[in-house]
């Protein structure tokens, strides 16, 4: 193997030395959990009628237009059983989607604050009727 000069070896331990903090700093990496501000249901709603509502309809019950057409129903946000999901657990079916279901992936469509702002719009549509 061919010696290294000195310069590159300097070079590599910087090049080392700032993987180590830029993965040490939780700062410098976007989190979907991590948002900056407040979730807005307002804005979380104007994202759900757009997006949502066609199958999981105005109230969240599951009962929109496309619903009927779905082999697997679309999820009834104000069962008790959605009710006990955790925020996190509603940020990763939004972002990631259902295996075998019509719910896909919302990643690249919509932005790490519009799922929160609708996970906010959804909470909202789970206690309208408790």
């Amino acid at each position: 193997m061919l010696p290294v000069p000195k310069q590159f070896r300097r070079c590599r331990l910087l090049g080392a030395g700032l993987l180590v903090i830029f993965l040490l700093d939780g700062s410098s990496t976007s989190c979907l959990y991590a948002q900056d501000y407040p979730p807005d249901q307002a804005h979380g709603k104007a994202v759900y009628e757009r997006y949502c509502q066609p199958c999981h309809g105005p109230t969240g019950q599951g009962d929109g237009p496309d619903a009927g057409s779905l082999k697997v129903p679309p999820a009834n946000f104000q069962r008790f059983q959605s009710f006990l999901k955790s925020d996190e657990e509603l940020l990763r079916t939004i972002e990631h989607g259902v295996v075998f279901s019509p719910m896909h992936s919302w990643r690249g469509q919509l932005t790490d604050g519009e799922m929160q702002d609708v996970v906010a719009y959804i909470r909202l549509l789970s206690q309208q009727e408790r």
